[in-house]
């Protein structure tokens, strides 16, 4: 196994994993922000937020929109929605059949390099799907989760006092043709394909998420611990409420 993909065997933190299920793109983010928060402050263990989104189409800080192809009206009379957002990349589409994961995570006690971060985040999802039988790779240049098919994840993410937000996109029975209302990742000459294509056989993302997670935190060196959502409300109301009685 390669050094830089070494699982970690020291003292293990715990690494809270959140299944939201279906979650509007505007809840995820305002979620996001106040995980973001109280990690900064230390109030709050490092957490992966799991999602399904419906359908929306974002765009990346450094993205250019010309790689949107439909118009507003054609957006609105397929109930897309388009938000601008403050992650690396450029455009993506997320929607029913796709594994959402933001991981919110303080870099700073696990490694300071956002490269490495990239690629960890890539590991997981290769050595995922290498246990469906299916060889993924990455492509030189190129962010994301490949095969020989076409990009089957998408990576863009967002790094703050070496805290993390936004994340991953994988494609576990998606409507491909969802992604015919963008240039992918603003590259014309490759197409985004799924899991469920490539198998030629019915998967569901409960199948696959566990198998993700499970690599993430291994390759981080973090103690994965399920979480309800109420659970992790309550999480952060306390440290709310901590940082107002402190301020």
């Amino acid at each position: 196994m390669p050094r830089l993909y070494k699982e970690t065997r020291a003292v293990l933190n715990k690494f809270l994993t959140v299944d939201l299920g279906l979650l509007g793109y505007r809840q995820a983010y305002a979620l996001q922000k106040r995980v973001v928060a109280a990690r900064k402050a230390g109030a709050i263990e490092d957490v992966l937020l799991l999602c399904e989104h419906a359908h929306v189409i974002t765009l990346g800080r450094n993205g250019k929109l010309e790689n949107l192809l439909a118009s507003e009206h054609v957006l609105r009379q397929k109930g897309v929605e388009f938000h601008a957002t403050d992650r690396g990349g450029d455009i993506t589409y997320h929607g029913p059949g796709q594994i959402v994961g933001y991981p919110i995570l303080n870099l700073g006690a696990i490694r300071r390099d956002v490269g490495w971060y990239v690629r960890t985040l890539e590991e997981a999802m290769i050595r995922a799907t290498a246990e469906f039988g299916i060889t993924a790779e990455r492509e030189p240049g190129r962010t994301g989760v490949w095969v020989q098919a076409g990009k089957l994840a998408a990576i863009g993410v967002h790094i703050s006092r070496w805290v993390s937000s936004h994340g991953f996109a994988y494609n576990v029975s998606t409507d491909l043709r969802n992604f015919d209302l963008i240039v992918p990742c603003g590259m014309a000459d490759r197409q985004a394909t799924s899991l469920e294509k490539l198998l030629g056989r019915n998967v569901q993302e409960k199948d696959v998420a566990p198998r993700i997670t499970r690599h993430l935190g291994a390759l981080l060196g973090r103690e994965i611990q399920e979480v309800s959502r109420k659970e992790l409300l309550e999480k952060l109301e306390h440290a709310e409420q901590a940082a107002l009685v402190s301020a």
